[in-house]
Formats: C-alpha cells, structure tokens, sequence
C-alpha cells in the first residue's frame, strides 16, 4: 500500500537520505501522511494557497513498527503517522504536485509511478 507525504520542493530537496519531516511534524512528534481518498482534503485543510509541492508516495512495507494508525477525531477516521524519519529506499516515487484549471491538485495515477 502506499501512502503520501506533502513536502514543499525545497525542504524534499535539501533532505537527505533521512527526511527527518517539517517544522509542524517536528513538533507532534511524528511524520504526517496521507492515504490517497485523504489528500484532497489534507490539501485543502493545510496547504491552501502553496504551491511547489512535492507528492512523495511511499510504501507502507517497509517503515516496520514505526508506522502507526491513528483516529484524527477532526476527521473522523485513522490517519498513517511516521513515528521516526522517512528513510529514501521506502520512497517509490516522488512528483511535482500540480494544479488543474480549477485550482485544485491533480491527484490522477496515485497507485502508479509517475511517468
């Protein structure tokens, strides 16, 4: 299963072989991620008005015990937290998050790498 994480391009690409995550995620202790039916709305809720956004989409195999789901009463259902960094090798593909002419992200072919 993958699951995705939103990072501005600048921050994914000064990481390094670790994504140690952002400020925000620093802070709660854990690394925020998304499935995909979650991340149109995560987008809406967190980074309205961003724009060079990366999409990293990661494979939930390989993060072991350090993956956690957990409820997020806000939205009512279980969220993937990263208790620790984000290692590269569980990384499957990363893209440029873009948007549509309605000004929301495209988020086709999530199961698939990118092109």
């Amino acid at each position: 299963m993958l699951i995705f994480k939103i990072v501005p391009r600048a921050e994914w690409e000064a990481a390094g072989d670790m994504y140690e995550g952002s400020a925000h995620d620093r802070a709660d202790g854990f690394l925020h991620f998304s499935t995909g039916p979650q991340l149109a709305e995560t987008l809406r809720r967190h980074y309205a008005g961003q724009d060079d956004l990366m999409l990293v989409a990661v494979d939930t195999t390989l993060l072991g015990e350090a993956l956690r789901w957990e409820y997020a009463p806000s939205r009512g259902t279980d969220f993937p937290h990263l208790y620790g960094p984000l290692p590269r090798p569980a990384v499957r593909w990363t893209r440029a998050l873009t948007r549509e002419a309605d000004g929301l992200f495209d988020l086709s072919g999530l199961e698939q790498s990118p092109a």
